[in-house]
């Protein structure tokens, strides 16, 4: 990494420590945020609850792989408020490691004067697309490049079939982890075991020794899968767990089409300087046969990557985090190959670097500090009773110490419209019975937002007024959000 004279120290430093620094500085100011996305404070809550005994999707209901709770378990297993901060040290070691396999990749393909800053690159842009977290792929990232390091053209294509064999194992079997942390991660996943029986096709393997590789390879990668299912089938939950992951994912409702189109076309723009850094890459001419087979390999792995994006829809930014690893992978090309392309690229880095660090302070000042979440908990406090959050942080639940009314601790599956009909439940049935039965000491509800079914709010607005009175309105970044206390 060629430096100004003031950073030449860190050009100094091996590979692996500038990438740790860069990971740190671009998450500098996250730490300790239990507000960074709702996302991963709530898996944070269910692998709490899940330690304590309350099981995923029959005890508190959600639609990801057991695996992304499994992980967060780790951090969780320190209480919920030591685990904030150990999950997001989680994250910035996983990005880290992530952008140190984008710049070998680079290597690999011939561009190492363009590899470490690809990876720094990645670090940049996750704060860009809601990666400054502990967000799935933030997570699944790590395995998935480790993956296609261990099977992307290179010298190893000469070696025995038993050699490439055992590699393409253990490449789907990192992949089988990736879809256990995000099930989109299973087009990637499909390409890797196409590239493997193609790889064989051509070094002139026969049909029937591909086919049944093919099969060992998918059985690898479906494992993490099947093990999953059949924990929760063994505790008589396997039809919990069949719908939640795989049924309710097909029966959402669809946003608004000028909703998705409007997410897709912030991505792009976000994207955009590394999508153009790609298209420099791809004009390069041809170098060496190994490098240009390696070329190749990655912008296809790009293509299986975007289609998982393109895929299921919705296109919230975070949806893109997958495909910020294939697409840094080859702006290497640009920054260390295209003569014209190369200031630019570092210019556009350095500009995303700054902006990136604005978008996160403008995202913590629009969803609140740590110091306002932590007022909020206080005013709900411990005392007896249970919580019913209709909408606001889900994570009350855990900090809070008070007991649930409800299975569905994620507001949005029984307030967004998108969800009706999609979680086993219907929304305003659940909703009165939660108040009729269930009867919560203390209720907490923001403000409307975009995208919430305005009958169910009106259903809860009329029963909070009927039978609670509010104890505290606490700012929560642009928000304010009501505690409600029975009468």
């Amino acid at each position: 990494m060629h430096a100004h004279p003031v950073l030449r120290p860190v050009a100094a430093m091996p590979r692996w420590a500038q990438l740790a620094l860069a990971a740190l500085v671009t998450r500098a100011v996250t730490f300790g945020n239990p507000m960074l996305h709702v996302d991963e404070t709530f898996y944070l809550e269910v692998a709490d609850a899940w330690l304590r005994g309350i099981a995923p999707y029959s005890g508190v209901w959600d639609r990801k792989p057991a695996g992304l709770f499994l992980l967060y378990a780790i951090p969780a297993a320190f209480g919920v408020a030591a685990g904030v901060w150990l999950y997001q040290a989680m994250a910035a070691a996983s990005a880290a490691l992530t952008a140190l396999a984008i710049a070998r990749l680079a290597d690999r393909a011939g561009w190492t004067r363009g590899a470490t800053w690809a990876g720094v690159a990645y670090l940049v842009w996750l704060t860009w697309l809601e990666g400054q977290g502990g967000q799935a792929p933030v997570f699944y990232n790590l395995p998935m490049a480790g993956a296609v390091l261990l099977v992307a053209p290179g010298p190893g294509d000469s070696t025995s079939p038993s050699r490439r064999f055992a590699h393409g194992l253990a490449a789907m079997a990192l992949a089988g982890l990736a879809i256990q942390i995000k099930y989109t991660a299973v087009f990637e996943g499909m390409f890797l075991g196409l590239w493997l029986m193609w790889r064989e096709w051509r070094l002139g393997q026969r049909p029937a020794g591909i086919a049944a590789k093919g099969v060992a390879w998918a059985a690898v990668a479906l494992a993490p899968t099947g093990i999953a299912w059949a924990m929760f089938a063994a505790a008589g939950h396997g039809g919990d767990w069949v719908f939640a992951n795989f049924t309710s994912i097909l029966a959402r409702q669809p946003d608004p089409a000028i909703e998705q189109a409007g997410n897709l076309a912030v991505i792009l723009l976000i994207a955009s300087p590394l999508i153009a850094m790609a298209v420099l890459a791809w004009r390069l001419p041809a170098g060496a046969a190994p490098e240009q087979a390696m070329r190749r390999f990655l912008f296809c792995w790009l293509g299986a990557a975007a289609l998982g994006l393109l895929a299921f829809g919705s296109w919230f930014d975070h949806y893109a985090l997958p495909l910020l690893v294939p697409l840094c992978a080859v702006a290497a090309g640009c920054i260390g190959g295209h003569r014209d392309g190369r200031r630019w690229a570092l210019g556009a880095i350095a500009l995303f670097l700054i902006g990136g660090q604005a978008v996160v302070l403008g995202k913590i000042a629009n969803r609140g500090t740590a110091a306002q979440y932590a007022a909020l908990v206080r005013g709900i406090g411990r005392g007896p009773g249970c919580l019913y959050v209709y909408s606001g942080p889900s994570m009350l639940y855990a900090q809070s110490g008070r007991c649930a009314v409800t299975r569905y601790w994620f507001p949005s599956h029984l307030g967004r419209v998108r969800e009706a009909g999609a979680t086993g439940v219907d929304q305003a049935a659940e909703l009165r019975r939660i108040f009729a039965r269930a009867r919560p000491e203390v209720v907490v509800m923001r403000g409307p937002y975009r995208g919430e079914n305005a009958p169910i709010r009106a259903i809860a607005e009329a029963e909070v007024a009927r039978a609670y009175a509010p104890a505290g309105r606490y700012p929560l970044g642009d928000l304010t959000v009501t505690v409600y206390r029975r009468k």
